[in-house]
């Protein structure tokens, strides 16, 4: 059945000695590669907003409606670390980050749709977490409509100050879990869109997580394949 994919079936019925991971290969590297002839954005620190933690759960809520304020490059730069910021790197394609991810695989990439934010150029970057940097992604033309239109004309996901857009590369999580990777991608970006929710109230910030969304616009927005890598999560962002 279709709902055995959330139960703990799957992982009893793999057989785990076939996995990549077992059989010796070196595992696949922490981010995507970045192009030689990359520009690099250097981020600056991460804010420390000093706000508690409590009080960013207790106001935690979807916000679709926000104000024409910009975010600034210092706020866009505290909620890419608060995603998927890298506390300690390990051996080759390992490393700690500041939200947990199955076996330490970490099969996410970080997309910015950056519409209003102070320093960035309108476009969509991907965010290095092992440098804290961003490399331009792709550039178009009336990207607010066409980000609405990948997000099924929601219109909370143009009209905001930026969109992130989680992608997954799902080998990073098979080499290790073979058919047991899916579910435990899935709960991976439940844990990285928590932890925007959280950032977002802490420097007066909403967001609103997307799962409904086109495939095929999205991938195709963002320049990526749609088989080895595609979209598996959305949330607007911006000022309340």
């Amino acid at each position: 059945m279709k709902r055995d994919f959330l139960k703990d079936s799957v992982r009893k019925s793999t057989d785990f000695s076939k996995t990549e991971q077992n059989r010796g290969v070196p595992p696949p590297p922490l981010q995507k590669p970045v192009p030689e002839d990359a520009v690099l954005i250097d981020l600056p620190e991460p804010l420390d907003p000093d706000k508690y933690l409590t009080e960013a759960i207790a106001r935690r809520r979807s916000r679709r409606s926000f104000s024409d304020v910009p975010l600034s490059v210092d706020e866009v730069s505290f909620l890419l670390w608060a995603t998927q910021g890298i506390r300690k790197k390990l051996d080759q394609g390992h490393a700690y980050r500041v939200v947990p991810s199955a076996g330490c695989r970490h099969a996410l990439e970080t997309y910015i749709a950056a519409f209003r934010v102070d320093g960035l150029d309108k476009a969509i970057y991907r965010y290095l977490p092992l440098t804290h940097q961003l490399i331009k992604a792709a550039v178009h033309t009336d990207l607010e409509d066409k980000m609405t239109k990948a997000a099924l004309d929601q219109s909370f996901a143009g009209n905001c100050a930026a969109t992130f857009v989680w992608t997954t590369i799902p080998y990073r999580m098979e080499w290790r879990y073979a058919e047991a990777s899916y579910k435990v991608i899935a709960l991976d970006a439940g844990h990285v869109c928590q932890n925007l929710y959280l950032a977002c109230e802490a420097i007066g910030c909403g967001t609103c997580a997307i799962a409904a969304y086109d495939q095929e616009l999205t991938d195709a927005l963002l320049g990526v394949d749609g088989k080895d890598e595609f979209t598996v999560y959305m949330s607007p962002v911006g000022k309340v």
